[in-house]
């Protein structure tokens, strides 16, 4: 059985958020001796020292610090769970976790939590990992969603909610000023930044050179869309990339757009899990990307 005494750790963190033992005890409605006597059961219990006395004042250890977050976690969970339990809803003021690819266009992303940097109170936060970390987040219910390029597919043990949000055409992109037709056959002798080979724009662009007999002259490649929206403006190369990666250097005119590629598209997923209850700002975000 566990040892931790969540009665103990609820007045630690209470002492911890302010560090003043007798405000604490006041607000609590306790005495100060009481106070101080359940946080050092709570240390004797764990074998750890929370606090340290500096010039008279309550000052977190290291391991203070990281149970601090915990406690936060466990705290503002549990006020959730009340909510939900007594009003059938979780509360609109509970951030919604988003998890995001690290190597996802950012201007994607903000244009999916565009609907909430619109609304009063809304509260998001916007964690970023590879797509292994994501999938394992989200069984966790560490995240309430997910947002990745890579499309999943559920087993028996996890069921996953995987839905298309949007198709991003590919275009080749490059510095302005060049004389190039709208004909692949035509780009023999250019410079190119690409996707990795894996990927499946890369698969896409391969065969459809193959088509047009083009032997791409790779001077780079790189899987991080914010990389490739450097390479794409600094290296005068051209880019085989979604339009929206460079929206900006387009607009400004520091990057052109010479061919939209047929049939070639950046697809953006969002991925859930089976839950009986969802966050309710996301039926919000969801609006702006309609099936």
């Amino acid at each position: 059985m566990s040892r931790l005494n969540y009665h103990h750790l609820y007045y630690f963190w209470q002492v911890a958020r302010g560090t003043n033992l007798t405000e604490t005890a006041q607000r609590l409605h306790i005495s100060q001796s009481a106070l101080s006597s359940q946080i050092k059961q709570l240390e004797q219990s764990m074998q750890v020292q929370l606090f340290r006395r500096e010039n008279r004042r309550l000052v977190l250890t290291d391991s203070g610090y990281q149970t601090l977050k915990y406690a936060e976690d466990i705290f503002s969970r549990g006020a959730e769970l009340e909510q939900l339990l007594l009003q059938g809803m979780q509360p609109q003021h509970s951030p919604i976790r988003i998890g995001t690819l690290s190597t996802m266009s950012r201007n994607f992303i903000e244009s999916f939590i565009t609907p909430l940097l619109s609304t009063n109170n809304a509260r998001y936060s916007l964690l970023s990992m590879d797509q292994t970390m994501l999938l394992n987040a989200l069984a966790q219910h560490q995240l309430d969603l997910a947002l990745s390029n890579i499309a999943v597919q559920g087993n028996d043990s996890q069921l996953w909610q995987c839905r298309l949000l949007a198709r991003q055409p590919v275009a080749v992109i490059g510095p302005p000023g060049k004389q190039l037709a709208e004909n692949l056959s035509e780009y023999k002798g250019q410079r190119w930044v690409l996707p990795p080979v894996q990927s499946p724009v890369r698969t896409a662009f391969d065969a459809l050179a193959a088509q047009y007999q083009l032997q791409p002259g790779i001077v780079a490649e790189a899987d991080d869309m914010a990389m490739l929206r450097l390479l794409a403006r600094d290296s005068g190369a051209l880019a085989v990339i979604p339009e929206v990666v460079v929206k900006d250097e387009l607009l400004s005119g520091r990057l052109h757009k010479y061919l939209t590629l047929p049939q070639i598209y950046e697809n953006f997923y969002i991925i859930t899990t089976q839950r009986e209850l969802l966050h309710p700002q996301l039926n919000l975000l969801l609006q702006a990307f309609p099936t």
